[in-house]
Order: C-alpha cells, then sequence, then structure tokens
C-alpha cells in the first residue's frame, strides 16, 4: 500500500492543477449504462458517452442500435478508435469491444455481432424509444442517450387490442407513446366488424389517448428544443435508420399513417419521401389482395383493369360459391 503522506501530496496536487474530486469518480460514471428507473410497465435508461474521439460507422452515423430478439437485448454501437463498442442497454453491465483496423472494419463488426445474435435495427420497431443529444457532463463533451423500455406494456395493449377486450388495460396508469402502437391499433380498429368490438377499441384508444393531438405550442417548442440540442450529424442518423426501417421493415398500415402525417414530407428528401410513396403503394395493393373485401377489388378493377384483381374477384366469387 502506498503511504498516506504519498497519497495526500497526490490529491493536492491534483487539485492544484485545476481538476476537482468529483474528476476522480467521473471517469467511472463515463461509458457506462445506468438503470434510471424501473417498474413492471417501464425501464428507463441513461449513459453518457464521450465523444471526443468518437468516428463515423458508416455514411456520416456515428452510432448504430442494435437488437438480440433471443435475449431481447437492445444496444448502441459507438466507433471509438480502433474499435467498435456495443453497450448493452437491457443488460447495463453488458459491453462487446470488437477490435478494428483496415483490414477489420464494419463488415467484420457486423459479422460478429450477427453471430451473437444482434441485428441492426429501429429501437420503435422492437419496442423502444430513444433520445439522443449533445451534453458536457462535468465539463467533457459527451452524447447524452435515453433509452426506455416499453415492451412489456406494449405486449398487453396489444394483446387488449388484438382480443378487442380492454378488461386487462383499465388498471394501468403508465401512458405508452403513441409510436409505439398507433399502427397496431388502426390495423384491428379497420378490422373491427361488430359494435362490441368498436367499443373496446374505443376504450383502449381513449386509454391511450390516441385520439388528442399534441397542442401546436408545445410541438414547435418541442422541434426547437431537439433543433437545438442535436447536431446535423446525428440528426442525418437518426433520419437515415428511419428512412431504413420505413423502406424495408415498416407495415402497410405504419408507413401509411407515417405519409398522411405533415412531418414526413419535412423530414425525408424528396428522391427518399417518392421512394416511399412507391413502397407504400405496394404494400397497400398487396393489403387489398390479401384482406380487402369482394366490393373493394371490384371497385379497384374497374379503376385500373388489372389482371391480378380480376383473378382474385374470380377467386373470391368461386370461394363464395363453395361456400354456399
Amino acid at each position: 500500500m502506498y503511504p498516506m503522506w504519498k497519497i495526500l501530496i497526490f490529491l493536492f496536487l491534483f487539485l492544484l492543477s485545476g481538476c476537482s474530486i468529483n474528476s476522480l469518480t467521473m471517469w467511472g460514471e463515463l461509458d457506462k449504462v445506468h438503470v434510471v428507473k424501473s417498474t413492471p410497465y417501464v425501464k428507463h435508461y441513461r449513459a453518457y458517452f464521450q465523444r471526443t474521439d468518437l468516428h463515423t460507422i458508416q455514411k456520416s452515423k456515428k452510432y448504430l442500435f442494435f437488437y438480440n430478439k433471443h435475449t431481447k437485448d437492445l444496444a448502441i454501437l459507438l466507433h471509438p478508435t480502433y474499435k467498435y463498442v456495443l453497450y448493452s442497454f437491457s443488460h447495463p453491465n453488458l459491453v462487446i469491444k470488437i477490435n478494428s483496423d483496415r483490414k477489420h472494419g464494419y463488415r467484420h463488426m457486423l459479422k460478429i455481432l450477427k453471430r451473437k445474435g444482434y441485428r441492426v435495427i429501429s429501437p420503435h420497431s422492437v419496442g423502444y424509444t430513444t433520445h439522443i443529444a449533445l451534453r458536457r457532463y462535468k465539463k467533457v463533451k459527451t452524447i447524452l442517450v435515453e433509452v426506455k423500455d416499453y415492451q412489456h406494456l406494449q405486449s398487453l395493449y396489444k394483446k387488449a387490442i388484438r382480443t378487442y377486450n380492454a378488461k386487462g388495460i383499465k388498471h394501468i396508469q403508465t401512458r405508452l407513446p403513441k409510436v409505439l402502437i398507433d399502427s397496431y391499433y388502426t390495423k384491428y380498429k379497420a378490422q373491427a366488424t361488430t359494435w362490441e368490438q368498436s367499443e373496446q377499441v374505443e376504450i383502449i384508444a381513449s386509454k391511450l389517448r390516441l385520439n388528442e393531438p399534441i397542442p401546436e405550442k408545445e410541438e414547435i417548442s418541442q422541434k426547437k428544443e431537439v433543433e437545438a440540442k442535436i447536431t446535423t450529424d446525428i440528426e442525418e442518423n437518426n433520419t437515415e435508420q428511419l428512412y431504413t426501417y420505413y423502406l424495408k421493415n415498416a407495415s402497410y398500415y405504419e408507413l401509411n399513417n407515417f405519409l398522411s402525417s405533415s412531418e414526413a414530407r419535412s423530414t425525408f428528401s424528396t428522391t427518399q419521401y417518392n421512394n416511399l410513396k412507391i413502397r407504400n403503394q405496394r404494400l397497400e395493393e398487396k393489403n387489398l389482395l390479401e384482406n380487402g373485401s369482394l366490393e373493394e377489388l371490384i371497385t379497384t378493377y374497374k379503376k385500373d383493369k388489372s389482371p391480378i384483381y380480376k383473378q382474385k374477384i374470380m377467386q373470391r366469387i368461386k370461394e363464395i360459391q363453395q361456400n354456399e
């Protein structure tokens, strides 16, 4: 052990250099995921990551979210010098480090994480919300990452919506963010065929406050706050992830709802927006062929005379005749 007088001299010189006692413990707080709050319905995580030496991962992205469906683990990937580091939020003590050089870059890292069960994903698609901003944490430049896990709460609401039974969620007070349930709700609302089902759907919507618009002033203030906190490169990363999700993974109802909103045009470039519209048209056609009524198919066929609809109409008529 070091003599006490040496420790005291070290602390004295440390303070003279302009540092504080807090700086001694600060490094244990950075680059580490902390559990802020944990309840049966939501888990809140927070982390401050040093950003001075962060490199872009791919196409100007400085972070990526990964998800392991087997362990239900959401994690964020960063790229400090000479390595990739994956920080788990669902399992805060789990950190995966992958060395990188000219021969072992982005693709090498993806292969390693794929073998471990991790895939690039949009947090919203698996029941998480995220908030990312630039912060100075005790004079150190950092990226603040806030993650909230709503998976359990989302599954309870999905079950209630899917079964048209609001009984299981009436006692829940925790609010589920609209972005995590709106498209699912819209899908089953459209499929409700009885008065009882419609009534249950409305009860669930009221519980979720889906029909309550965000006040215009509040929406504007939220946008200004985000613009003030997040730099251009991080905004581009979020936009790119969002675009990839809607282009490849989003359901028809989810994509259609998003394109109907006012933010769709302002979020993406003209090319990206048009690509999403093309995908939406294809999904709409697929949805109509799979779930559309005979009347809807006939109406659509009258407009574009597509042989696909004619074939489907004949098939439906044949099915009706067989069931009679």
